[in-house]
């Protein structure tokens, strides 16, 4: 046998063994993850938010003393822009995908009281950055044509890592009686994503009544939002009229409801996938502990 034929039959037999060694190596076990580890580690991978919006425009003042029977007029309201800018900025620094979502589509409609220099101490450099935030968000997150909460699948909720619900008066409207808003939120809830709620947003929670057949999903949950005594103030000092009463509505379904001085100068409430504050002065610790959350942290 010549020296090449040598080489090719020695080359040949090495390369079968290694062949046979490849294909004889068993491959390791599969690692078999519980339930709940596995929904930790979907959360944790997902970089997609939920931000509800209401479409409304207005909400109603009753007059008082007749049981909220008799509306007076629309009062002029929308979202409150320092509860939606505040947790959002932290959003989008965290690198969050956002999609804005309403019952029928409409533009959101901002708070004419959340826009005045007041609402800001005073502070026009903080108003315009966060009134940027919002052109910005019309620009490239759809912000001026949000989801229709119907066109949102069930298999597209999976893709959500959490949903937040920003305050203002809006919710009031549209919101604490949308089916398909409880739908989304029981999603939420029966996967345990962190859900946040801010001010008048908590409202919502209400929606999850007219959808499935457990009734109030937060019903024993420690919450917190607008107070009925701040509200009761903005009654007499502001609208003239009767309000509904966020506070009183959840607790009436089953909420444990947390106020008090502590809530009012900005301090949140966690129950579990839940973290609700009271007013703006929350939105940014909310938004911090929101973003805490779906980390897994």
């Amino acid at each position: 046998m010549n020296s090449s034929l040598r080489y090719l039959t020695s080359s040949t037999s090495k390369t079968t063994s290694i062949h046979s060694s490849i294909l004889s190596h068993k491959a390791p076990p599969a690692i078999n993850l519980n339930p709940s580890t596995s929904k930790l580690i979907s959360k944790m991978a997902s970089k997609k938010v939920l931000i509800i919006m209401s479409d409304a425009a207005s909400f109603p003042l009753y007059k008082p003393g007749t049981a909220q029977a008799e509306t007076i007029k629309q009062q002029p309201s929308g979202y409150f822009l320092m509860e939606l800018a505040k947790p959002l900025t932290r959003l989008l620094e965290e690198g969050y995908e956002v999609t804005f979502a309403s019952p029928t589509g409409k533009e959101p409609t901002p708070d004419p009281l959340s826009l005045s220099l007041a609402a800001f101490a005073g502070n026009f450099y903080e108003r315009k950055r966060e009134l940027d935030l919002i052109e910005r968000m019309k620009r490239e997150n759809g912000f001026s044509s949000p989801k229709k909460f119907s066109d949102i699948s069930d298999d597209e909720l999976k893709t959500f890592a959490g949903v937040f619900i920003p305050g203002g008066h809006a919710p009031l409207t549209d919101l604490g009686d949308n089916a398909e808003l409880g739908r989304i939120l029981n999603h939420f809830h029966k996967e345990q994503k962190p859900t946040a709620a801010l001010c008048h947003g908590p409202y919502a929670f209400l929606s999850t009544k007219l959808a499935g057949e457990k009734g109030f999903a937060y019903k024993g949950y420690k919450l917190t939002s607008w107070s009925d005594a701040e509200e009761k103030f903005m009654e007499t000092a502001v609208f003239g009229g009767e309000v509904k009463k966020v506070e009183a509505s959840l607790r009436e379904e089953g909420a444990e409801m947390v106020e008090g001085v502590k809530t009012a100068l900005g301090w949140i409430t966690e129950d579990r996938e839940v973290v609700t504050g009271d007013n703006p002065m929350s939105a940014d610790s909310l938004g911090k502990r929101f973003i805490e959350k779906m980390k897994g942290e």
